[in-house]
């Protein structure tokens, strides 16, 4: 076996542990840049500076265009580490590598305009993210009506409105959104460039996650050229297709990221802490021992179905639109076990845990996000149940 693979089970090959290798040399700064992000609310242009140099922006893109043309696998892989530095930034850049994953596998766009997207992300780091999120709607995974709009114009449209939850909106140079095509029913999607009209308002002051820059994106009559009208009225329908759902396993991969990141962080707390009370490590008493194991054993389990369902959503295109219930598991299991882990971490170290000197405090609160990105609890639920009440009505037939 090479040398460059670690022992971790889930590295597979030389191109993984290289992945893996980078991603863990970035983490290791960041994790230092962490605490005062999160203190200040502050945007870590550093970090995608360093992301930019090391060439960790053009993870996903195609070869063709200049990218390594990652796989899902190697994504989460990625990104699961990234988190373990600084789960703001990994979150943030998850959402430009799974547009950019999804837009290769899809191809959704005209190339000309998919070949100049990938360029500038080459050769200037360019990022881009989708911007759907308003706060009349909620979630648009829930199917609300934007209420931006887009309004006809010469050689193109004026959209006016603002968008919320708006990840990486200090730095993002193109952006998509979803607008109401003004005077039809019709919902319409474009590429936005920052510039005259769009304006940030940095409303994003919350509990976790406090670095990702999820501003609000107000806009004013901002002009989008026909060439960059994704799809309006009177374009051909727009199909979704099946290769789109599986690029946000990169949610997951930055909370159970940050997980291991705690758990490892109380792991060498009980072995380093030895009170004089009883002389020895706190790491060799019982109730000690079940904390760690009751960790290990969320880590494992959220590790291991988060990498079964990206290896097989990788090795099986032809089943990913089925796949769409274990997407959604995946991310619930991990979202959930980061929690409890930072529960159990917490409880390790004990009262000096809730102090801002140490991570413990952030990374708990960091992993309280994830409940509410997508998909919820409540949808990935109710698909696992419909999914089962079907297939038993059928095997019932």
């Amino acid at each position: 076996m090479s040398t460059l693979i670690p022992s971790d089970l889930f590295i597979r090959n030389d191109r993984e542990a290289a992945i893996a290798a980078r991603a863990e040399r970035l983490a290791a700064s960041f994790a230092l840049r962490a605490p005062e992000h999160d203190r200040d609310r502050s945007f870590p242009f550093a970090n995608f500076a360093d992301m930019k140099d090391a060439g960790y922006l053009t993870l996903t893109l195609p070869r063709e265009y200049g990218g390594e043309e990652a796989s899902l696998y190697e994504m989460v892989l990625s990104q699961e580490r990234l988190a373990r530095g600084d789960g703001s930034t990994a979150l943030a850049v998850g959402w430009h590598l799974g547009q950019l994953m999804q837009l290769r596998l899809s191809r959704p766009w005209p190339e000309r305009l998919f070949a100049k997207l990938c360029e500038e992300v080459v050769q200037d780091g360019a990022l881009i993210n989708n911007f759907s999120s308003e706060r009349a709607t909620g979630s648009p995974t829930r199917g609300g009506k934007p209420e931006t709009k887009a309004v006809r114009a010469d050689g193109g449209w004026l959209i006016s409105g603002r968008k919320s939850y708006s990840t990486l909106s200090p730095i993002v140079r193109f952006f998509t959104l979803t607008a109401s095509i003004e005077g039809s029913d019709t919902v319409g999607e474009f590429l936005v460039r920052q510039g005259p009209g769009v304006t940030v308002e940095e409303t994003w002051d919350t509990l976790g996650m406090r670095a990702t820059g999820s501003h609000d994106v107000l806009l004013e009559r901002v002009f989008v050229p026909d060439e960059d009208t994704i799809f309006a009225t009177g374009m051909p329908p727009k199909t979704k297709l099946p290769d789109e759902a599986g690029v946000l396993l990169h949610i997951p991969a930055c909370y159970i990221g940050i997980a291991h990141a705690g758990r490892d962080f109380a792991l060498r707390f009980a072995l380093d802490h030895k009170p004089n009370s009883i002389g020895k490590p706190i790491a060799e008493l019982p109730h000690i021992e079940r904390q760690i194991g009751m960790m290990e054993s969320e880590l494992i389990s959220a590790r291991s179905f988060l990498y079964f369902v990206a290896d097989r959503w990788d090795r099986q295109p032809e089943q990913r639109e089925a796949l769409k219930p274990e997407l959604g598991l995946a991310k619930l299991l991990a979202t959930n076990a980061a929690i409890r882990i930072l529960d159990q971490a917490m409880r390790i170290v004990g009262g000096a845990s809730l102090s801002k000197t140490l991570p413990l405090e952030r990374m708990y609160r960091d992993v309280r996000a994830g409940l509410h990105n997508p998909p919820m609890d409540d949808a990935v639920i109710q698909m696992l149940a419909l999914r089962a009440l079907h297939e038993r009505a059928v095997d019932l037939q």
